[in-house]
């Protein structure tokens, strides 16, 4: 059985602790803001991640850019010429051209290294939803599995990675034409919270509302009530946009409901921040569907 080395982006806001501890490779995407652009690194080296969202509080608008295929090619090519295989798990394709770009630099170093593997698993997941998904990836190739029962347990239950979050901020979901430009300002006055989820297309989706961030950060959770599988027995992610205290909230009531022992914390990264802004919260976990 050949070694392998799984590998993932940055859009799965892994922290760079856990990107040790899993042994995972993490390629950045870019963002740019006040007209300089920045590598998303696990660490934040380039960019203190409480400065960037007070930033986007300050009203500065951040872009954001995807893995290039380049980009990918330097990464994944001195691993092939080690006589290793890849397995790359990448950002949603609903979401960004990442995925893209790893499929045709996999493509093409296939074509260079005929005896070497190099999949592609399009994750349909973001954020640490995309993270959870790697978690479970690392831990199987922890315990052993080849690379074809890795992929093919990522293929079989990406679907089932289910995603939920809402808002603090309707503006940055209108800047990204998510919500129309009146629903964001009559949201505000209302204090109207939209609770958004991942399709099966990979796609931020709307589901519905909630009036005040106290109900918001509950429905969360009666989604989790509705569709976890065996929730007790889960690892359950948990990531926010700088807002630590509310995410503890949905840990200490997903805790308290369904009896789950670790529930992991992280911040959402400049990538998937830029554009749900500061107070995003976002629950992670294995369901029957999403």
């Amino acid at each position: 059985m050949s070694e392998f080395v799984l590998m993932t982006d940055s859009s799965a806001d892994l922290s760079q602790e856990m990107v040790q501890e899993l042994g995972v490779t993490v390629l950045p995407l870019s963002f740019t803001i006040q007209g300089k652009t920045y590598r998303n690194y696990p660490d934040n080296r380039e960019m203190d991640l409480p400065l960037f969202y007070d930033m986007l509080r300050a009203g500065e608008l951040a872009t954001t850019s995807a893995v290039n295929v380049a980009e990918y090619t330097q990464a994944v090519e001195p691993i092939l010429q080690e006589k290793k295989d890849v397995l790359i798990l990448a950002f949603s394709s609903g979401l960004s051209a990442t995925c893209h770009s790893a499929q045709i630099a996999a493509q093409e170093l296939s074509e260079r290294y005929p005896d070497r593997k190099i999949w592609v698993v399009d994750s349909l997941c973001a954020s640490l939803g995309q993270g959870l998904l790697v978690w479970y990836a690392a831990r199987m190739k922890a315990q052993g599995k080849s690379m074809e029962e890795v992929r093919d347990w990522l293929e079989d239950n990406k679907l089932h990675l289910c995603h939920w979050f809402t808002v603090d901020d309707l503006h940055f979901l209108k800047r990204g034409g998510r919500i129309s430009p009146a629903t964001a300002v009559v949201g505000t006055m209302l204090s109207i919270k939209p609770v958004m989820h991942v399709d099966d297309e990979g796609r931020l989706v709307k589901v519905g509302t909630a009036r005040g961030r106290n109900a918001s950060l509950k429905a969360l959770v009666n989604h989790m009530e509705e569709t976890a599988i065996d929730p007790g027995s889960q690892v359950v992610f948990i990531s926010h946009g700088d807002c630590l205290e509310d995410a503890q909230k949905v840990a200490d009531d997903v805790k308290r409901r369904f009896g789950v022992e670790q529930v992991v914390l992280n911040n959402v990264g400049p990538v998937i921040g830029a554009h749900s802004g500061p107070g995003t919260v976002a629950l992670f976990f294995l369901g029957s569907k999403r």
